[in-house]
């Protein structure tokens, strides 16, 4: 078996990008589509030229020609069909984050101990190359035992009013910079305080302020604004900060990497995650999507994206959720 016929289920602004990103890549074949809007479905397959449609993921994880599948719904519609596929013998890969609750993180991971198909959590910050560029010097040893980490992940206003009516910026987007430093560390997080900010009323609050402690002492704090002005010249300011005790490191992404001014304004589009080349989704996403399609093909467990990993990154920023709700400082484990 050379090639992967993967269905993708959930067909949002997201689901659209994964089904331009997989139409790009050689060995991924785009085979099915999934959603219970009737019109969204027709849309996107006529755009992708897919012939197989469902408005029941039930029905296309029946079909014996889809060897695979991509869960691009909204996070806590995610348990069930994972748990479908896995049990269908399908290969899975399943957006971040893996789940809306631990209990149900847990009730995926049992369903995939003994699954034929692989699942592979779609943390995607892993494959940006500057964080696993981090990582390497992090694993070398050249900056010593971390000891302090600081991240940055704010975003324009206009992206976000849907979204904070579905979650908050927190599990949103901070679990990104979650995992990332659970990676670094190879630790776990033991306690966490958070703050939030409500700015414009809507269900889940605008920013978030997480601080964390760590088993092995180091701390660190999450910055998350999702209500960046409107003339914001970027789509999203993305930084990180690693101290250890024989040095540092910096990142910066996207902001402002590359800048485009034109007659309407200045901007700095996104270049890392999911840019589109002569029609092509590039990026992090087509890196992560080739990784879970190689793995699928040699019949091999993802060691990147891992539920295990995926699962303590969203007892985290549940936790720091908590304490932003009830003021008090949240002990995890």
């Amino acid at each position: 078996m050379d090639r992967l016929r993967i269905g993708v289920i959930g067909l949002g602004w997201f689901g659209e990008i994964h089904c331009d990103a997989i139409a790009g890549i050689p060995n991924l074949e785009l085979a099915a589509l999934c959603t219970r809007t009737e019109s969204r479905l027709a849309e996107m397959a006529t755009k992708f030229g897919v012939a197989k449609t469902y408005t029941d993921y039930a029905d296309m994880l029946a079909d014996p020609d889809i060897d695979a599948v991509s869960i691009v719904t909204m996070w806590d519609q995610h348990t069930d069909p994972t748990i479908a596929a896995l049990k269908a013998g399908k290969h899975v890969f399943l957006e971040k984050p893996m789940a809306s609750t631990v209990a149900d993180c847990a009730r995926i991971m049992e369903a995939a101990k003994d699954a034929k198909g692989i699942l592979q959590i779609g943390h995607i910050c892993r494959f940006n190359p500057r964080y696993r560029a981090a990582k390497e010097a992090i694993d070398a040893g050249r900056i010593g035992k971390i000891v302090s980490m600081s991240s940055r992940r704010n975003i324009p206003a206009a992206w976000t009013p849907t979204i904070l009516n579905k979650i908050g910026p927190i599990v949103g987007d901070a679990i990104h910079d979650t995992d990332l430093m659970l990676w670094f560390t190879g630790d776990r997080v033991v306690s966490t305080y958070a703050q939030t900010v409500d700015v414009r009323g809507l269900k889940h609050p605008d920013i978030g302020q997480t601080m964390y402690r760590f088993a092995g002492g180091a701390s660190a704090t999450l910055e998350t604004v999702w209500c960046m002005p409107e003339k914001t010249p970027y789509d999203i300011d993305e930084r990180m900060n690693i101290v250890g005790t024989e040095g540092f490191i910096q990142i910066q992404d996207t902001f402002p990497n590359l800048g485009i001014a034109d007659a309407d304004k200045f901007g700095s589009p996104d270049t890392t995650y999911w840019p589109m080349f002569e029609g092509v989704r590039g990026g992090a996403l087509r890196e992560e999507l080739s990784y879970f399609t190689r793995c699928a093909l040699a019949g091999e467990k993802p060691t990147i994206g891992t539920p295990e990993d995926a699962m303590a990154a969203l007892e985290a920023t549940l936790a720091a959720e908590e304490s932003a709700r009830t003021g008090e400082v949240v002990k995890i484990g």
